[in-house]
C-alpha cells in the first residue's frame, strides 16, 4: 500500500477515491503521486435505501477531505468504484445484488450536484485492476489482467495502459467464464462457472459436503463450537496440510489455472495479477500450482515465463487507488 504523506499545498490538486460496498463505504484522499493523505471509513447501512446510502457517500468523502486538511476547490474529482452493473458514462448503477431498492439511481449526476466536483463511477473490480496497474503489481506494463477470488470472482482488463470495460461495460467477466462443461450451478444461473468451482463460496461449500460425508478433517476441531469457516481456519489447515482442504483447494487452483491459460491464450497479456480474500488468506504460495496449470495450457510456449502470475499488492486499498487513476484519467 503507498505509504501516507503529509499534505503539501503544492502538490494539489487532490483527488478522492471510494469503495462502495455492501456492507462498509471507504474514501481516501490521494495526491498526485499516488500516496494516500487521508482516510474516512463508515457502514454503508445499505437498508436505509438509496437516498440514504448516497448522503452517507457524500458524508464520507467530507470527512476524507476534513482529515486531509483541505478546501473542495483543492479537489479534482471523485471517482467511486461501485458493485454490480452500472454505466460509467452515465453514472446510473442498476441492481447492484448488495444494496436493495437501487434501480436506476444516478448516483454520479447526484453526488456531483450535492458537492460541487466531477464525479466518476466504474465498476469496482475494474477499480482494483486499474489501481493494481497504477500503483500496485502491475505499474509499467502494457497489458494486465487482474482476477479477484473472494465470495465470487471477478476481473478487470487494461490494454495499451488503459482500462477496457466493452461496448457494454460488461468486459472482464472472468469469474463466468466457462471451466467445467455441466459443472456446479452459479450464482448466476449458468453452470460451471469459474465462480462455481474456484470462489471462496464453492470451496466453502465442497469442505461442508466433504465433512458432511464423513471425510477426515482437521476442520472441525480448528472450527471449534460455531462451525465458522473463517480464513484463518482455512489458512491453518491448508498449513497442517489437512487433506480435505488440501484436495478441495488444489481443484479451485485448477480451475483458475485453466482460466488463467485461456486468458493468455486469448490476449497475450504481460501479466495477470491475483487478488481477493482467498489469495490473501492462503498467501502468495497459493499461486504456484496456479502457474503450473497454466503454462501446460499455454498454445505459445515460446517465452512462456515472460508471462507473469503475481499476487496483487494493494489489498483494501486497490479499489480506491484505482478510483482516483481513473479521475485523473478521464479529467
Amino acid at each position: 500500500m503507498p505509504k501516507k504523506k503529509e499534505h503539501e499545498t503544492q502538490a494539489a490538486p487532490f483527488v478522492v477515491g471510494m469503495d462502495l460496498g455492501g456492507t462498509k463505504i471507504l474514501a481516501a484522499v490521494v495526491d498526485s503521486h499516488g500516496h494516500l493523505v487521508a482516510v474516512a471509513k463508515v457502514r454503508t447501512k445499505a437498508e436505509k435505501g438509496p437516498d440514504a446510502v448516497i448522503e452517507r457517500i457524500a458524508e464520507t468523502a467530507q470527512q476524507a477531505t476534513q482529515q486531509a486538511k483541505i478546501d473542495w476547490r483543492e479537489v479534482l474529482g471523485i471517482g467511486i468504484g461501485v458493485p454490480g452493473p452500472m454505466n460509467p458514462e452515465t453514472g446510473v448503477v442498476y441492481h447492484p445484488p448488495n444494496l436493495p431498492g437501487w434501480d436506476e439511481i444516478a448516483v454520479g449526476p447526484r453526488l456531483s450536484e450535492a458537492l460541487g466536483v466531477p464525479v466518476h463511477l466504474e465498476n469496482d473490480v475494474n477499480l482494483g485492476t486499474l489501481g493494481e496497474h497504477a500503483l500496485g503489481a502491475g505499474r509499467g506494463t502494457r497489458d494486465m489482467v487482474g482476477v479477484f477470488i473472494g465470495t465470487g470472482v471477478g476481473g478487470g482488463l487494461i490494454l495499451d495502459g488503459r482500462l477496457r470495460s466493452g461496448f457494454r461495460h460488461a468486459a472482464a467477466e472472468v469469474g463466468h467464464m466457462i471451466v467445467l462443461a455441466d459443472g456446479p450451478v452459479c450464482g448466476c444461473g449458468k453452470r460451471g462457472c469459474l465462480e462455481s468451482v474456484a470462489s471462496r463460496t464453492a470451496i466453502e461449500r465442497d469442505l461442508r459436503l466433504g465433512l458432511a460425508a464423513g471425510r477426515a478433517s482437521l476442520l472441525p476441531e480448528l472450527m471449534g463450537k460455531e462451525g465458522r469457516l473463517t480464513s484463518g481456519v482455512l489458512a491453518e489447515a491448508v498449513q497442517q496440510g489437512d487433506p480435505l482442504v488440501t484436495e478441495v483447494i488444489g481443484r479451485a487452483q485448477w480451475y483458475v489455472g485453466l482460466l488463467v491459460a485461456s486468458i493468455v491464450n486469448m490476449i497475450d497479456p504481460e501479466m495477470i495479477v491475483l487478488g481477493g480474500g482467498v489469495v490473501e488468506a492462503l498467501g502468495a504460495g497459493f499461486l504456484d500450482p496456479i502457474r503450473v496449470t497454466a503454462r501446460q495450457y499455454y498454445i505459445q510456449q515460446a517465452e512462456a515465463d515472460k508471462v507473469r502470475i503475481v499476487p496483487a499488492q494493494l489489498g483494501d486499498y486497490a479499489v480506491v487507488l484505482g478510483a482516483a487513476a481513473l479521475v485523473r484519467q478521464r479529467v
